[in-house]
């Protein structure tokens, strides 16, 4: 059978954070841009708590005023709680220069506002088209797609950008997944009618919250402009396993083990039936290959406890842009040391204080009363998203200057 074939210039699969942006982007330089995404917007998702150095991203794609004008929670910071250890952090006052202040975003309204975005500005994009197969053999990459009508049909384009999310379209299709090196965990988690009392909580800041007993236990707690909250737990999946009931009454449990959460949530109302995903943490053997290359969570996600999946996925999209336009200017440009290489320096500074947190070494560090606020404002870059900044020592040489923080602060 002969399939009805299509022709674009960048073809993106995915309408998330990444691909919607990416296409921003492109279509900022004048690009033709098709998107497939294979579901409905807007659809729910979590990863809500954005990182300042993200609006950067989303105004190089010309989505800012779309963003600041659609009702979000403000967000300038985080804080974090752990029995009476109490610490935050301002994410206004960092080493890094940019923006210091973001918002903390339901993602189903958030992802297909930007979405709109990018048809707004001249992208097509195709809700409920599946990428089946692909072939990158040839001149220019070819996917196969199946539309919401069950029609098959082929796009060539010259250059793909994979924006799948943890749907992961080319790394299973091209056989480049490969397995994390964090422990296998999971999230349990739900949406709030919070009915916090005023005065009590700070709205404005994320608030990460450390088991009383175990260090790689804990909790987040986003609030929304609504009233409502994003609440979860992240653990061990054998350490969630000895909490029986349903997900709704096992995250009820864990939450209600930390003797703040019970006085901030007693009247909070648990509308909406909590879920749960597993195995999350992700990696592949290589980020860029032949006419395509892997944004966001498709290439590599490392774990939600500092918020950075949407900022790398941003990043993704704009080291990627940057290399086709470059090549569209007639450039050769090496993928492998152009793209792929800067972003994973800043997922590997995001990777170093994730390991480090889940150690317990890295909460010493937030909690340590003596610190300096120099040091102070440097972990705090890195915090709101400024992980490829090379100014910041705790960049340019992660691991040892963290390693010399935790003998300090132990």
């Amino acid at each position: 059978m002969t399939l009805r074939a299509e022709h674009s210039d960048v073809l993106i699969i995915g309408a998330g954070p990444a691909g919607s942006v990416a296409a921003g982007m492109l279509r900022q330089k004048g690009r033709k841009v098709l998107v497939l995404e294979r579901d409905t917007f807007p659809r729910f998702s979590i990863g809500e708590s954005l990182l300042p150095q993200s609006m950067e991203f989303i105004e190089q794609a010309g989505m800012l005023r779309a963003v600041v004008e659609a009702g979000f929670q403000y967000k300038n910071g985080a804080t974090f709680v752990r029995d009476t250890l109490f610490s935050e952090l301002d994410f206004r006052e960092k080493h890094s220069a940019g923006w210091g202040t973001t918002y903390q975003v339901q993602r189903a309204r958030f992802d297909h506002l930007l979405a709109l975005e990018a048809e707004r500005m001249g992208a097509e994009v195709r809700f409920r088209h599946e990428v089946i197969a692909v072939d990158t053999s040839g001149e220019r990459p070819v996917v196969e797609v199946r539309s919401s009508e069950g029609d098959l049909y082929t796009v060539d384009a010259s250059f793909l950008l994979d924006a799948s999310g943890f749907g992961r379209i080319l790394p299973k299709l091209l056989g480049l997944e490969r397995p994390s090196t964090f422990p296998v965990r999971a999230a349990i988690f739900a949406h709030i009618k919070d009915h916090i009392d005023p005065g009590t909580f700070d709205r404005n800041k994320i608030r990460i919250t450390v088991h009383p007993e175990h260090v790689d236990v804990w909790y987040w707690l986003i609030p929304f402009s609504d009233g409502h909250c994003s609440i979860g737990v992240v653990a061990e999946q054998k350490f969630l396993a000895q909490f029986e009931g349903t997900d709704t009454e096992r995250l009820r449990k864990l939450v209600f083990e930390d003797p703040s959460a019970n006085t901030l949530l007693r009247n909070a109302e648990w509308t909406m039936p909590a879920r749960q995903i597993t195995g999350y943490a992700t990696n592949v053997s290589a980020l860029a290959g032949k006419g395509f290359a892997l944004l966001g969570n498709a290439g590599e996600f490392l774990d939600p406890v500092f918020s950075s999946g949407v900022t790398i996925a941003f990043k993704s999209a704009s080291l990627a842009v940057d290399c086709l336009e470059r090549e569209a200017a007639g450039e050769t440009v090496d993928w492998n040391t152009e793209y792929s290489q800067p972003l994973k320096k800043g997922v590997d500074t995001f990777r170093a204080f994730v390991e480090s947190w889940y150690a317990g070494a890295f909460q010493k560090i937030i909690f340590y009363a003596q610190g300096k606020p120099e040091v102070r404002r440097k972990i705090c870059s890195i915090l709101a998203g400024y992980a490829w900044d090379e100014t910041n020592p705790y960049v340019r040489d992660t691991k040892r200057r963290l390693a010399a923080l935790e003998e300090i602060c132990a």
